[in-house]
């Protein structure tokens, strides 16, 4: 559901720019009054499998489309809605600055569409609620499929509601949501329970990982160690990333064969300056437009782009915990 720049115009832009920014400020001194060291590399390597989990495309069966991951549900129950809406916008940046996925002028409507919705409203109206008494596997399904739904319904409606205030004649309101909402909400369904699979694997690995889930009678003791959790979830993104990734659906994505559906097209275009300056910078720092080497179609290009984006993505959000300082105090850590 990344959008393109030409779906947006500048001032909707700008305003999603400050809604998105606003966010990411409150969430940076939410994570610092929490000061968990231990979600440092949780964030980094959560971070890497939501961008793994995001090249592949899943087929939507009977309607020529195709839809992905967006992350949100998954890393807000696992970091809670601040640092997995952070987290959302250091894979976001990332995907949008080396793989030109996503225009950068509509970054910031990304940033709502794809990562507030899924962070807040996914993990304090529906995540925390449903665990306030404890996860059970059940619980964690329940939420992870309402939740991914629900704020999957929210930011395709987002979509068409800034399609519609900037003006894009070739993609009528009405029309635009009644083929945008039914399509997202099957792949919300998907998303959900690939969701629910991740977070009940969790749940069985270390349970203490899980974010807002109140005391049970019943207290679960981990299958694994802190260490190999974490070693299982980096593998995993490895090899969905550098493996599974070749085999992704070559559908339309929810968003793009909306598009068709309604303009014929998945392609618009916009002039002016502002369209032309992003451009600009976007083919600078793209140096793996659309997760390829460029003028290449070999497979190795893919795999390459889904391994080195997910360190990156890894090593981006590890890092800006250190340089924004959101865990600055010591503390003695559980065993």
């Amino acid at each position: 559901m990344h959008m393109a720049d030409a779906l947006v115009a500048p001032a909707v832009a700008a305003t999603m720019y400050a809604c998105s920014t606003v966010a990411g400020g409150y969430s940076v001194k939410k994570v610092r009054l929490e000061n968990d060291p231990k979600k440092i590399p949780v964030m980094g390597v959560m971070g890497a499998f939501v961008f793994a989990t995001q090249m592949i495309n899943f087929t939507i069966p009977g309607t020529g489309s195709s839809g992905h991951l967006c992350g949100g549900v998954l890393l807000a129950a696992l970091l809670g809605p601040y640092g997995g809406f952070l987290t959302m916008i250091g894979v976001l940046l990332i995907q949008c600055l080396l793989f030109a996925d996503g225009g950068l002028l509509a970054l910031g409507c990304n940033i709502w569409n794809m990562a507030f919705y899924g962070c807040f409203i996914g993990a304090l109206l529906i995540w925390k609620p449903l665990m306030k008494k404890g996860a059970t596997k059940g619980k964690i399904v329940a939420a992870s499929v309402a939740g991914c739904m629900i704020t999957l319904q929210l930011g395709a409606f987002s979509v068409t509601l800034e399609t519609l205030i900037s003006g894009i004649t070739e993609l009528p309101f009405a029309a635009f949501v009644a083929t945008m909402q039914p399509i997202h909400l099957a792949i919300g369904l998907v998303e959900g329970l690939i969701t629910a699979a991740v977070l009940c694997f969790v749940h069985e690995a270390r349970p203490e990982l899980l974010w807002g889930v109140g005391s049970s009678r019943q207290e679960k003791e981990g299958k694994f160690s802190y260490k190999t959790t974490i070693a299982i979830l980096v593998v995993s993104a490895a090899v969905i990333g550098g493996g599974i990734s070749l085999f992704a659906s070559a559908n339309p994505d929810g968003l793009e064969w909306s598009m068709e559906q309604v303009a014929g097209t998945a392609e618009l275009t916009a002039s002016g300056g502002v369209y032309e300056t992003a451009e600009s910078i976007q083919s600078t720092t793209a140096v793996l437009p659309d997760y390829a080497f460029e003028n290449s179609e070999s497979a190795f290009g893919t795999s390459f782009s889904g391994i080195v984006g997910g360190a990156i993505v890894l090593g981006g959000c590890i890092g800006a915990c250190y340089l924004l300082k959101l865990f600055r105090k010591q503390t003695e850590n559980k065993e």
